[in-house]
């Protein structure tokens, strides 16, 4: 299985919640932005994604792979409930990106390196 195909299926596996099956796809010392966070740091992170916005849902918009590397560009159209990167969101639709690389290892995620474009959710408000 590719990078790629990998990738695809921690995406649908994000889409889905369906946390069972994390494990599968997120390496157990796996690294958010330099942090070790842990298979059960970076679902709790994930988690609370969902609870504070409900309707969110991952949306992959370019992916490039050069194994064990990977980046993505993911586009995202939600409605946070409250306050979202400091920002008083509350409940207004927006639309932003996300940047991320991805370092894989054992055909899990080790490492995530992600940049969010809260400047295009600034200019939305």
């Amino acid at each position: 299985m590719t990078v790629t195909d990998l990738y695809r299926g921690y995406i649908a596996c994000l889409n889905n919640q369906d946390w069972q099956k994390l494990h599968r796809f997120v390496h157990d010392e796996v690294h958010y932005n330099g942090d070790r966070v842990g298979l059960s740091g970076y679902q709790d992170m994930l988690e609370r994604d969902f609870r504070e916005i409900p309707d969110l849902y991952f949306d992959i918009q370019l992916l490039i792979a050069e194994p064990p590397f990977l980046a993505s560009r993911l586009q995202f159209n939600c409605t946070p409930k409250g306050t979202f990167f400091g920002l008083p969101i509350n409940g207004r639709k927006v639309s932003f990106s996300e940047n991320v690389f991805y370092e894989f290892l054992d055909d899990r995620i080790r490492n995530v390196w992600s940049v969010i474009d809260k400047a295009a959710i600034e200019a939305q408000l």
